[in-house]
C-alpha cells in the first residue's frame, strides 16, 4: 500500500492506545483503516465532539505538514478522500474516505485530535452541521477579538459581561435597543 501523499510504501504502525495503522516513514502520516478505527473506537468511551474546545484551543501550537494542502486518493480503495477542516490558528485538514471509512492523518494531526478530544468522533468532523458550527464559533471568536482590539481588554470584558446578562434577561432586547438609541443620540 502506498502513501496517498508522498507515494512511499506504508508499513505497519501504531498510534496511541493500540490503534493499528499503516505508517509512512517518509512524510510521517498514518492511514487508519476504517475497520481498525471502528474496532478501536468501540472499545473506548466516546466523548461527544465539542466545537468550543476548538475555540478554546485556537492558539494551540501546531505546524501543519507541507503535505496537508494536498488532496489525496484513498490508499485502500482509490476514491478521493473528503477533507474536514480543523480550524485552529494554523488550520489543517483531516482526510476521510467516504467509501471504505479510512482516515488519513498527516504528521502530528492525530496528536492534535487527541488534545482536542476529537479522536473518538472523526466521522462527525466531516458532517455539514459540525463544519457550519465550527465556522460560526470561529466567526464569533474573531468578532470578540475585534472588540478587544478596538476598546481594550477591560472595556471588552465589561461589554461581554453585559451582553451575557442581557441575553439571559427576558427583556434584554429592550435594554440593548436602549443602549443603541442612546449611543446614536449622544454620539450622533
Amino acid at each position: 500500500m502506498q502513501c496517498p501523499k508522498c507515494k512511499s510504501e506504508l508499513v505497519n504502525g501504531l498510534l496511541s492506545d493500540l490503534l493499528l495503522t499503516k505508517h509512512c516513514r517518509e512524510c510521517e502520516g498514518d492511514w487508519i483503516p476504517g475497520h481498525n478505527y471502528q474496532t478501536w473506537r468501540s472499545e473506548r468511551p466516546v466523548t461527544p465532539p465539542n466545537r468550543d474546545v476548538l475555540i478554546q484551543n485556537y492558539h494551540l501550537p501546531y505546524t501543519p505538514s507541507p503535505y496537508d494542502a494536498k488532496a489525496a486518493p484513498c490508499p485502500q480503495c482509490g476514491m478521493m478522500m473528503a477533507r474536514g477542516k480543523i480550524a485552529l490558528k494554523q488550520p489543517f485538514y483531516l482526510e476521510h474516505c467516504l467509501s471504505c471509512g479510512g482516515v488519513w492523518c498527516d504528521r502530528g494531526e492525530w496528536e492534535v485530535l487527541e488534545q482536542l478530544d476529537l479522536h473518538t468522533n472523526i466521522s462527525q468532523i466531516f458532517s455539514n452541521t459540525w463544519q457550519a458550527q465550527v465556522r460560526a464559533s470561529y466567526k464569533n471568536e474573531l468578532e470578540r477579538q475585534a472588540v478587544i482590539d478596538k476598546v481594550g481588554v477591560e472595556m471588552a470584558q465589561r461589554v461581554f459581561d453585559l451582553a451575557d446578562l442581557l441575553v439571559k434577561s427576558p427583556n434584554g432586547d429592550f435594554a440593548a435597543a436602549y443602549l443603541m438609541r442612546r449611543f446614536e443620540r449622544d454620539r450622533g
